[in-house]
């Protein structure tokens, strides 16, 4: 069930994302000097479209339900951000990643602000029917700010290729004419781009690949462990399997799997889609996200959901490097934690950031007509993945700072840039 209002309210300050990452900018923008202006205008967002609507289910009966469309900062471009189904998500939930898609974007240096769309649901409760009404109805109601020059959808949690073609389609209706633009992600059949489905998970490699390299450590038999096992987990625990690492345990909602000699992943995927779960898989054992999170490992991949490594279980993690594909997924307490355990982190606006990057290439695909191989897309999210990864090690370096700190810098500086260029209007 979705969040009551009371439950809301009573969010604290220590488990509110968006005051989380409001707090990081101050200390970023403090600690960079940048202006007042700049500050004030980077913590908060710019529209927060909230919309109330009713479906009619299959038995007839109709539900209400609460959706969110949240456009933090497009100073530097349209604005950019997944859409999430989830029964618990808040209006303080997508406002903390629509701020984070702004830096993301900054980041890896895309022409896009950032946003973030979601509607208070559980999709998997919901048949393929109810699931289409829905998404229709929610496209209609937030197609008063989205668009292919304004605002451009993606999927997120609890979303897929098939919920985006609804919204391509309901947005194209009310136009009167296509407009494949209006968001990425979309199946190949409609304009979507080769790798897009992967891309996360890519970057999220690729950023492991880079940190190994640099503290010396060999990906050939190197432990991994990868919490959730949506599109991001599965696609990084596959290609991770791929550069020669030993996959030891993986996770879903539901539960987790362990052995130490190693899991073999196409048996695992195989037995997630017979089962619906990883969990009871032969040959390994069952075991809960917080065990899963506790294990020796050379690797630690949180690609599940936020705040998943918190003050009470930080302690216990055991590995060398943690790169984050889920967004938020370590609170800033645990931050601290970790830190002091010398435990090197590669920060969501990095790690994910693969994503973003490849629907940047199809949004430009799109608007081209002209579109590319595999094989060129995997190309240059690798160079733009390595350009930005290598750019924030150096800030890093050069401030003594860890890589999140280096990450938010980096981005805070060009949206900051961006803002004193373009002025105040009028």
């Amino acid at each position: 069930m979705p969040k009551t209002k009371q439950a809301v309210a009573l969010q604290s300050e220590e488990t509110n994302p968006f005051l989380m990452v409001q707090q990081q900018i101050d200390a970023i923008c403090q600690k960079i000097n940048i202006s007042e202006t700049c500050r004030v205008r980077i913590r908060e967002c710019e529209r927060e479209l909230i919309v109330r609507f009713p479906v009619k289910m299959d038995d007839g009966h109709v539900e209400l339900f609460t959706g969110y469309r949240i456009q933090h900062n497009d100073s530097r471009g349209p604005s950019k951000g997944g859409i999430r189904y989830h029964p618990d998500v808040t209006l303080d939930d997508t406002r903390a990643l629509a701020t984070l898609m702004t830096l993301k974007s900054a980041v890896v240096n895309i022409p896009y602000g950032g946003a973030k769309g979601a509607v208070a649901c559980d999709p998997k409760k919901l048949s393929r029917n109810e699931l289409e009404r829905l998404t229709r109805r929610y496209a209609s109601e937030i197609s008063l700010i989205i668009g292919p020059e304004r605002d451009i959808p993606a999927p997120d949690v609890g979303t897929n290729p098939q919920v985006m073609a609804w919204i391509m389609d309901t947005y194209s209706m009310n136009k009167g004419y296509s407009v494949l633009g209006v968001v990425t992600g979309k199946p190949l059949e409609l304009g979507g781009s080769k790798g897009r489905f992967e891309a996360t998970g890519r970057g999220c490699t690729i950023c492991a690949r880079l940190t190994s390299k640099h503290l010396g450590i060999s990906l050939n038999g190197a432990k991994v462990v990868v919490q959730g096992f949506g599109n991001v987990g599965l696609t990084t625990a596959k290609l991770m399997a791929n550069e020669g690492c030993r996959i030891i345990g993986v996770s879903d909602s539901r539960g987790g799997i362990y052995n130490p000699n190693g899991l073999d992943m196409e048996s695992v995927i195989r037995h997630k889609n017979e089962a619906g779960s990883v969990i009871d898989f032969n040959g390994a054992e069952n075991i809960t996200n917080n065990e899963l999170l506790g294990l020796e490992c050379d690797i630690l991949i949180p690609a599940a959901m936020e705040h998943q490594i918190h003050e009470g279980n930080a302690d216990s993690v055991k590995t060398k490097i943690i790169v984050e594909g889920a967004n938020g997924p370590t609170t800033t307490e645990a931050a601290h934690i970790l830190r002091e355990k010398r435990i090197f982190i590669v920060p969501d606006i990095l790690a994910n950031a693969g994503g973003v990057v490849v629907s940047y290439f199809e949004w430009v695909q799109g608007l081209q007509s002209f579109f590319w191989s595999e094989d060129e897309v995997n190309h240059q999210l690798q160079r733009v993945m390595d350009n930005a990864f290598h750019e924030v090690l150096e800030i890093s370096q050069r401030e003594k700072v860890d890589m999140g700190e280096a990450a938010y810098m980096l981005a805070i500086k060009r949206i900051s840039d961006t803002m004193e260029a373009r002025g105040i209007f009028p």
